[in-house]
């Protein structure tokens, strides 16, 4: 199984709020950016986009400078936010891993984010040593979503697999690499038909196990 990171396992606006903030006083505080705060609805309506295209979106009016800024600012007050314990996971995310591990699944997080993020949420989170590998845009420098999950599949000889997201981009790289996709309908800030195309639709985190018994029995 493949998750995504943001909006499948981990509840992202509970970090995303404080850290928007913190982003734009500092740039704000060095005259990179003096217009007002944009609503952290579109930062949260943006996850799961390569960060440049999340960055045009949230401040089209913002500089070249002023976005490779925010970019840097984002990473260090994400890393420094969870180090302090804000950002939780979403409900019976660690106890459901954990019954797909000792069930024999191979679990991997893929994601558009960036490197250290997509390592330490987990880490920080106590669900890192669940996960076989962790896949990013960040550190594979892949274009889309699809490109990224086709190179971990190669990397590790997968032949069958689910993607599990919350995101378009994530339906779209499970359906080209012929996975399952399983679209996930609980964290609040997707567009309509977003999901569609995906071979089932959770609500609950703890809904995986329920697919996984009728996939055995089928």
């Amino acid at each position: 199984m493949l998750f995504d990171l943001d909006g499948t396992l981990f509840k992202t606006e509970s970090l995303l709020v404080t850290v928007q903030r913190r982003v734009f006083e500092t740039l704000r505080e060095e005259g990179l950016y003096t217009e007002p705060e944009p609503p952290i609805e579109r930062l949260l309506g943006s996850l799961g986009m390569l960060l440049d295209h999340i960055w045009l979106r949230v401040m089209p009016d913002g500089s070249t400078e002023a976005r490779q800024r925010a970019n840097e600012l984002l990473l260090q007050y994400e890393l420094e936010e969870l180090e302090a314990g804000v950002g939780e996971l979403y409900e019976w995310v660690p106890e459901t891993l954990r019954t797909l591990k000792e069930r024999g699944i191979r679990l991997f997080v893929a994601s558009n984010g960036l490197e250290s993020y997509v390592k330490e949420v987990p880490r920080l989170r106590g669900i890192g040593d669940l996960f076989e590998g962790f896949y990013s845009a960040g550190e594979y420098e892949t274009a889309t979503k699809a490109e990224l999950v086709r190179l971990l599949l190669e990397k590790h000889g997968i032949r069958s697999a689910w993607m599990i997201g919350d995101r378009s981009s994530d339906v779209d790289a499970g359906l080209r690499n012929g996975l399952f996709v399983v679209g996930c309908d609980y964290a609040g800030f997707r567009k309509e038909g977003e999901l569609d195309g995906s071979g089932a639709v959770i609500r609950e985190f703890p809904e995986l196990l329920t697919l996984l018994d009728a996939a055995a029995e089928a």
